[in-house]
């Protein structure tokens, strides 16, 4: 168990070795105000709530920060788990300390496991707060790390979920920081839960070569610094075996073993000045055999998030192949925590170059006009992906996503070079406007004056980065609204009839304000417009708003307690004419009209069926043991209850629910969508209630093509440990 003088004095250990100046004192009467707050609080394994707070103080103590930013690290959970207000933080450490705290505890509060729109939400907010204040981002960062170190106290079910977080949001957000140690250490750590197997087998081969590796990496070490001694270059040099995710991804990528990889172990030589670095370059190449093609220069080029160095591939005497990285002490140090490094809050220093921060602006414009789910996966291209450095004909370099095209390049110019863009020309040769581009091609973008001059709606499926796509829209958005209208009005009531669902309820003067009100629009022709421009798609906007539909229309119908006449379906059924078949289903006797499945009994092909004409929506389809449809005969309603039949229509998938019964355990949740997963079953939706005496219900909502392959993924469900008992449900 860990303690708090373990801790404390680490944070202490911390400030004396980056000889803090700050105001000591302050940090004292902030340790007790903390550990008074949450005396009574304990962690999972049993220790002080205090010692979490310590360890991110430490944390950040370590990355450079300031005073301000240590103090809020030691409350940064007082806001959010005790009875502390910002206005007592305010006045006994100054609103700025206070401001950081709520930053951070908003930040605690999203949740990057929720929906796509919820995910989007949060992000923004992490945008903005990063906008504003880097800080707070900083304080988060190393919150999550220190939550990642102790992630061996948490069930199995939190760590999936904690780790999936940390490698889709907080590992690449260290990256774009440029806080590369902890972007590994974040990663490493994940994967330890996420992908066990991998990871102990990398670590064992590691533990196995742990000899013959380092007795390399010394020979290499020794060689490289006798040669720059004896030429009076002042140096710090040392390997390092690849950490073990960036291990992994190579042999996924590249599909090899350990034994087949290429580089695993990467040297690295800190020197004093610019010039150094470059020498120790050529005395390098001297010394080692130079792998073609494997050099790049960081420090006349950075990478967006401040990173320098020289990078450079050789192969030893040995035959084995080693990268090389050159930097300066300043580069070190930036490399290691990036943005935090030279943040204008850090203590005797003012370097806060705004530019450090203009993709943080550009992710906060291009979510304005953006879906959430494209703005979250054309995020994980902007933020997360590699770049490509290009130039301008005038030398100016442009950074973008991996794969961008001439398209990206002049929308990154400016809007007016995109939107009046003609041709392109890549290394002074014309190209197409969809050819990928390649670090150091030079690109000139070819425009037109002519009012007839625009995007075409294709591009937005060229281009790579989320602000042309963005721009695009705009374009779209601003000068073609009428188009949009008709095309997006076109779309969406094409996918409306697809569904199933009655356009008239979308002007019903009830149900149509609550309607758009669910998809956010003031009006439907400002969403027909949305769709138009590809702001939404009608696939989205439908769904979005199925649900209410369907409600409506089972209020309209009074679906829950209406009687009936019984349908027959007789084996013979199947081989008659389906041509008027909607959604899979016959009605006898009726042509062309709408068909909806009841949600209170969720019928699949297999399932004997019934049919109640609905008032104005339609025949809602029931299993014939539906409790709504257990008095057919009632001479009141028999007549609006129809005889109907599954169409022979293959693969079609239809929606259904099961309701398990429970034994209440750690991870049954992830055991129940593992099964779903394997069995490559679609699943929609899976939550679960606790009841009492231990006990828990589940419901499970998925796509099955019929009965039979219902019965089959129930049997696999009651062969997971504590389900006793499944029965078909509602949704």
């Amino acid at each position: 168990m860990e303690t708090f003088e373990f801790h404390y004095k680490a944070l202490q250990d911390a400030l004396d070795k980056r000889s803090f100046s700050g105001d000591r004192a302050l940090i004292e009467k902030t340790i007790q105000y903390a550990s008074e707050k949450h005396k009574n609080q304990k962690r999972k394994d049993g220790s002080p709530y205090i010692i979490h707070p310590l360890a991110v103080a430490q944390i950040v103590t370590e990355m450079g920060l300031d005073t301000e930013a240590i103090l809020a690290a030691l409350l940064h959970d007082c806001i959010e788990d005790t009875d502390t207000s910002h206005d007592e933080i305010s006045k006994l450490f100054g609103e700025t300390v206070a401001q950081l705290v709520e930053g951070v505890t908003k930040l605690t509060r999203a949740n990057f496991s929720t929906t796509e729109q919820a995910q989007m939400e949060n992000l923004r907010k992490m945008f903005m707060a990063m906008s504003k204040d880097i800080r707070v981002v900083l304080i988060k960062i190393a919150d999550r790390l220190h939550n990642m170190r102790t992630m061996q106290y948490q069930s199995p079910s939190k760590q999936i979920i904690k780790c999936r977080e940390t490698m889709d949001i907080y590992a690449p957000l260290a990256h774009r920081l440029g806080m590369q140690k902890i972007k590994w250490e974040l990663e490493d750590t994940a994967m330890q839960y996420l992908a066990p197997d991998d990871y102990n087998g990398i670590m064992s081969y590691l533990n196995a070569h742990k000899e013959q590796d380092e007795a390399f990496m010394k020979t290499i070490q020794n060689t490289i610094s006798q040669r720059l001694s004896s030429v009076g270059i002042r140096n710090t040099t040392y390997g390092r075996i690849k950490h073990v995710y960036s291990i992994y991804r190579k042999m996924q990528t590249q599909g090899k073993t350990m034994d087949e990889l290429y580089d695993l172990y990467a040297f690295r030589v800190i020197v004093d000045t610019i010039p150094d670095c470059y020498n120790v370059l050529g005395h390098i190449h001297d010394l080692f055999n130079l792998v073609p093609g494997r050099f790049k220069d960081y420090i006349s080029t950075p990478k967006p998030n401040m990173y320098q160095s020289l990078h450079t591939t050789v192969i030893g005497t040995q035959g084995v192949p080693f990268e090389v990285q050159i930097r300066t002490w300043d580069m070190h140090e930036t490399a290691e925590y990036g943005i935090a490094a030279h943040w204008k809050y850090k203590q005797g220093t003012g370097n806060g170059d705004e530019k450090d921060f203009e993709w943080v602006r550009r992710l906060l414009e291009s979510q304005q006009d953006t879906d959430a789910e494209d703005y979250l996966q054309s995020l994980k291209i902007d933020m997360f992906n590699d770049e490509v450095f290009v130039f301008t004909p005038k030398g100016r370099i442009v950074s973008l996503p991996a794969g961008s095209t001439p398209i990206d390049f002049a929308y990154a110019i400016h809007s007016g070079v995109g939107n009046s863009m003609v041709g392109a020309k890549v290394n002074n040769r014309i190209m197409g406007i969809g050819t990928p581009l390649n670090n150091g091609d030079i690109v000139e973008i070819l425009t037109s004056k002519s009012s007839k001059c625009g995007p075409s709606r294709d591009w937005l499926n060229i281009c790579k980065s989320n602000q042309a796509r963005t721009k695009i829209k705009q374009w779209f958005k601003k000068e073609k609204r009428e188009e949009n209208v008709a095309h997006g009005r076109a779309s969406f009531e094409a996918e409306m009839r697809r569904a199933g669902l009655p356009l008239p309820l979308t002007i019903d003067p009830e149900i149509g304000p609550q309607l758009l009100r669910k998809l956010a629009f003031d009006t439907w022709e400002d969403m027909y417009a949305a769709i138009g421009y590809g702001g939404l798609t009608a696939v989205k906007a439908v769904g979005r708003i199925r649900d209410d539909i369907n409600k409506a229309m089972k209020l309209q119908s009074g679906d829950k307690s209406i009687p009936a006449v019984p349908a027959k379906n007789s084996a013979g059924d199947s081989a008659r004419d389906d041509r008027h078949s909607v959604n899979g289903v016959i009605v006898e006797d009726i042509d062309s009209c709408m068909v909806k499945f009841a949600k209170c009994c969720t019928p699949v092909p297999g399932d004997a069926i019934v049919g109640f004409i609905t008032k104005g929506f339609g025949v809602s389809v029931h299993r014939c043991d539906c409790p709504n449809a257990a008095h057919r005969d009632d001479p009141i309603q028999s007549a609006r209850w129809v005889r109907v039949r599954w169409a022979s229509q293959a693969d079609q998938p239809f929606e259904t629910t099961l309701e398990l019964d429970c034994n209440t355990r750690d991870g049954l949740l992830l055991d129940v969508a593992t099964t779903m997963s394997t069995n490559h079953i679609r699943l929609k939706e899976l939550n679960g209630r606790e009841l009492e005496g231990s006990k828990s219900i589940f419901t499970v909502r998925f796509e099955v093509k019929n009965v039979d392959e219902l019965e089959s993924i129930r049997k696999k469900l009651l062969n997971i440990p504590d389900v006793v008992a499944t029965r078909r449900g509602q949704y």
